[in-house]
């Protein structure tokens, strides 16, 4: 599995219920992630470049979101999802897998689904940071047999923009580390951006999986 693919799968396992536990920091780490997460929502159409360092190599990617939809660029591999129908384009194979993914798919795919995952099974607190400009938010998993164990949120104090993530996963020894290079708001996105086009692909096999 590529690097890039290790983290969609790990990033997006982050929307759903409730905090759950009680600790020093807990109210503050919390209240920011509210910020956080209301900030983007409400930034209209969000272009992201990040970089991913594991111990396999560095990898890019590109994301694109408008509401629920998003298109994912990386490693020759694009996926559209249009809140409904998900496409995913292999260069390698030139073929495109169709579905209609449930909500705990998605959490493997869009990695900016954690904007809810503090709301379920981790426990929080506000960390020291050295930089000045950046808050510091560590995740960690309430329950031992969860797939993230431990995510390091690194916010920018100005914009509420995540800068940088460390995330560990169950069985891993390292972390794995998601740089955002690159962070646009109020981008003007129409929702063919969203859909796969077979006319741009006329020779790519499609698999519908649904």
């Amino acid at each position: 599995m590529s690097v890039l693919n290790k983290i969609l799968c790990l990033l997006v396992s982050l929307c759903m219920g409730q905090i759950a536990a009680a600790q020093g920091g807990v109210g503050e780490a919390r209240q920011l992630l509210d910020r956080v997460s209301d900030t983007f929502r409400q930034a209209g159409g969000v272009e992201i470049v990040f970089e991913i360092r594991a111990s396999e190599g560095t990898s890019e990617g590109r994301i694109r979101l408008k509401g629920e939809k998003f298109r994912l660029d990386a490693e020759g591999v694009t996926t559209w999802f249009d809140g409904q129908t998900q496409c995913t384009y292999l260069d390698t194979s030139d073929e495109v897998n169709v579905s209609e993914p449930m909500a705990e798919e998605l959490q493997s795919i869009n990695p900016y689904a954690w904007l809810s995952l503090y709301k379920n099974g981790y426990t929080l607190k506000m960390g020291k940071q050295a930089d000045p400009r950046l808050h510091k938010v560590v995740m960690t998993a309430s329950r031992r047999g969860s797939e993230l164990q431990c995510l390091i949120l690194y916010i920018d104090k100005q914009t509420l923009h995540p800068a940088k993530l460390s995330l560990v996963r169950r069985g891993d020894r390292e972390a794995v580390i998601v740089l955002v290079k690159a962070y646009r708001t109020g981008q003007a996105y129409d929702d063919t951006l969203f859909t796969f086009d077979k006319h741009t692909y006329p020779t790519a096999e499609v698999i519908d999986l649904r």
